[in-house]
């Protein structure tokens, strides 16, 4: 039976790479924040099922051991490294004879058979492995999964691992390429053939209008007062986010045009339920273009994950890094309140205000999903929010199978791989400069990516193409040797609907911010649930010809003191208004109003309250 198909790309070995800069103080701040606390004090990871407490056994321990133990290797924090070994012993120590993990109730129920959680697991398992090779970990994941080859013959994959069947299947490539297992692939098909097709999907999407809530009872009713049918499923925009890892996946069990396929579902994607931000609507299922529908956190980790994925599988794919930026620069700071305690459940491109509110946009939310809390709507991204920035940091730089090294994005780190020591200090994406020192013996290729918005993008001075992967090739030895990259970019105003604009500098989207006043309304410092007010009027159109860009020095944490503004010229919309809790869609532009000021736009990261969609004015 052939194998799988290498990957172009793999990560380094988890820790090898150390953050530095702005982004040491972004993962920092997870380690002194929710993340590094949460099992102290939130029931469902102090007392979890998956560690012999009496609390929620299913999704939420396993997301966030699969977060934390990144942040705790990546850090070297020896605090939370100790919370991670506890976890992993009693998962190992723990596994049932037959092969599998966490609790059971020993009842004739699917609910002790959903493979989808122990899947999680399994990711947090290999995590740790690949920091530390703990030798517990291969054989026991194999006896897991030598169990789901079997019982998946009794129990079909249903529910939320029917969609979600394309983690299974990572975890099963990530399982051969250790071992070399020939019956790990027919188990990766058997998933496959009784998974979601999301291949289909990818060709036609059938979801191009919002989902209402009228469309969703409809659906429950038609199947017998159950939510987990397939249409519910799919529209799911957490389910979408992770079914876009089906096309690489697979491609390493069948190298057909799988690439093509995912750039087509994501451009549909950005055509009917696009964000300014990179990510698609869905507040929960997806919800058109409107910039007050919201996206679920989970989403926009789940979205990074998939994409990191795809990256690893065929290189550096310049509208696949490009979206990961996007991503992790603007929809993945915005999620959260700026000291990490709190986050929201979903985020909105033109949020105006975050309160509990019985009128509400969304699809399928409850009344406080904006709001900045510990647990706002619903747990899951509570647990799961956390893998963001520590899976970006592991794909900032990869390695292939002939020696070189990958740059994807150029987020300051610094990392020793292979005989090389490398440093790169910068504080891109804020600002243009990257210097990449390197030294060691050797000639070992650097692949550096110049990201397709770059104009007039230059290496050691010389001008280079953007979108493409320009290689410095020297020899290392009587170092070190200083690499310099200039990645000069313009600011852009991008059509949105009505004849709305988006303003966009290279990866960094730009908002409107709006002042605001916080309000506790319930909760415990310091992961307390806020409302979040404005002070001043949203509502303007710009003119997106009148714009200039003011640069300040970066500091330790530039999404909360930014270094960059815009500042536009703009007109106040009295009739632009709140609908159903939240901003109406823009007006149709042009807008003639009142007399023009200066308006300040600020990145999208670095706002609580924005306006990202606006009207435009002469």
């Amino acid at each position: 039976m052939p194998g799988l198909t290498p990957p172009a790309l793999r990560p380094l070995p988890l820790a090898t790479l150390r953050p530095a800069g702005w982004l040491l103080e972004r993962v920092r701040l997870q380690a002194d924040g929710m993340a590094g606390h949460l099992d102290e004090f939130w029931p469902d990871i102090a007392r979890s099922g998956w560690i012999g407490g009496d609390a929620e056994g299913w999704e939420r321990g396993p997301y966030w051991l699969d977060g934390i133990t990144g942040i705790a290797y990546l850090l070297d924090d020896e605090r939370l490294k100790a919370k991670v070994r506890r976890w992993m012993d009693h998962i190992l120590e723990h596994q049932h004879p037959d092969g599998w993990f966490g609790p059971r109730s020993g009842e004739a129920t699917y609910s002790d058979h959903d493979v989808w959680p122990r899947i999680i697991v399994l990711k947090a398992l290999l995590q740790h492995f690949d920091a530390t090779g703990d030798e517990r970990v291969v054989p026991a994941a194999l006896r897991f999964l030598r169990l789901l080859d079997v019982l998946l013959d009794e129990w079909p994959l249903q529910e939320w691992a029917r969609s979600r069947w394309t983690d299974i299947v990572w975890v099963i490539n990530q399982l051969h390429d250790l071992t070399g297992e020939d019956w790990l692939l027919p188990l990766a098909a058997k998933c496959r053939k009784q998974g979601f097709d999301w291949f289909g999907y990818a060709d036609d999407l059938p979801f191009r209008d919002k989902v209402d809530e009228a469309t969703l009872l409809a659906m429950k009713d038609q199947h017998d007062g159950h939510w987990m049918n397939d249409v519910y499923l799919s529209s799911h925009g957490v389910n979408v986010a992770m079914g876009l890892k089906a096309m690489p996946v697979w491609w390493r069990h069948d190298p057909t045009d799988q690439q093509a396929r995912l750039l087509r579902l994501i451009a549909a994607l950005d055509e009917h339920h696009g964000q300014p931000s990179g990510l698609f609507s869905c507040d929960e299922h997806l919800a058109g273009r409107h910039p007050s529908q919201g996206t679920e956190t989970c989403t926009v980790v789940e979205h990074l994950a998939s994409l990191e994925v795809a990256l690893e599988t065929w290189g550096a794919v310049e509208p696949l890094a490009d979206r990961v930026e996007r991503l992790a620069f603007n929809a993945l700071p915005a999620s959260t309140s700026p000291d990490e305690w709190t986050h929201q459940y979903v985020q909105q491109a033109n949020q105006v205000i975050c309160h509990v509110t019985e009128d509400r946009v969304y699809t399928n939310n409850g009344p406080d999903a904006n709001v900045f809390g510990l647990e706002p709507h619903f747990g899951c991204c509570t647990a799961n929010r956390h893998q963001g920035w520590p899976r970006f940091t592991t794909h900032l730089w990869m390695h292939s199978s002939d020696g070189a090294l990958t740059a994807l994005s150029y987020a300051p780190c610094s990392f020793e791989y292979d005989g090389l020591t490398v440093d790169v200090s910068t504080a891109y994406p804020f600002e243009d400069e990257v210097t990449i020192t390197v030294s060691g013996s050797g000639v070992v290729p650097l692949n550096l990516r110049i990201p397709a918005w770059s104009t007039g993008a230059t290496v050691d001075g010389e001008a280079v193409a953007a979108g493409t992967l320009h290689q410095v090739r020297r020899d290392w030895s009587d170092g070190p040797h200083v690499v310099r990259l200039h990645l000069p970019a313009a600011v852009n105003a991008v059509p949105r609907s009505a004849n709305a604009v988006a303003l966009e500098r290279g990866p960094l989207v730009f908002s409107l911010a709006v002042p605001e006043q916080w309000t506790k309304i319930g909760g415990e410092e310091p992961h307390a649930t806020y409302e979040v007010h404005p002070t001043a009027p949203w509502n303007y159109a710009i003119d997106p010809d009148d714009l200039r860009l003011e640069r300040e020095a970066v500091t330790e944490h530039p999404f909360t003191k930014t270094p960059l503004r815009l500042h536009v010229t703009g007109r106040l919309v009295p009739d632009w208004t709140l609908e159903h809790g939240a901003a109406a869609a823009p007006p149709p532009s042009p807008v003639t109003t009142t007399a023009a000021g200066e308006l300040t736009f600020i990145p999208y990261g670095c706002t609580n309250l924005r306006v990202t969609e606006l009207p435009t004015t002469r």
